[in-house]
């Protein structure tokens, strides 16, 4: 998993990168996660995040954020290692945007077995007829019925 980590990010810094500077945010992240990890343990952000989640009958995950300290990348990715329909049935990936005076905004991802959705951890910007705004959002899973459903989430902050 930490391979893989460090092998996703610099692929994630320059929409990240974007993503701040569209927003008026001024932190901007280093190209090498080693580099980008120092500045997290430097905050006393000291414990890695990849998540590997089992969901079984009735599990579900609320809708929320991965905010784990003062650092906090604003991207992060979700591999599903399971196969709907054969290990499972429903507990589907769902995310919420939650936009400046407008009514919230759900989307259902469809994964199979292997595919990875790569997803804002907490804002990302939206381009209006006035320029540049931040949405807020959300991210769960929705009630299993049935089976075994297995996730790899990728964080590419790490913890207080």
């Amino acid at each position: 998993m930490a391979a893989l980590r460090t092998a996703l990010y610099p692929h994630l810094v320059p929409v990240a990168n974007r993503w701040n500077a569209a927003m008026g945010i001024d932190v901007r992240y280093p190209a090498a996660h080693a580099d980008y990890l120092a500045r997290c343990h430097d905050a006393g952000q000291l414990r890695p995040t990849p998540l590997l989640l089992r969901y079984g009958p009735g599990d579900y995950n609320c809708l929320h954020q991965d905010l784990y300290g003062e650092h906090v990348f604003p991207l992060q990715v979700a591999i599903l290692l399971s196969e709907p329909g054969r290990d499972f049935s429903g507990g589907e990936f769902v995310m919420t945007e939650q936009r400046p005076r407008m009514q919230s905004r759900a989307e259902v991802v469809t994964l199979h077995q292997g595919d990875a959705v790569v997803f804002a951890v907490s804002q990302r910007p939206v381009q209006g007829s006035r320029g540049s705004y931040r949405v807020n959002l959300r991210h769960g899973v929705s009630r299993l019925h049935a089976g075994q459903r297995y996730t790899l989430g990728i964080i590419f902050h790490d913890a207080t």
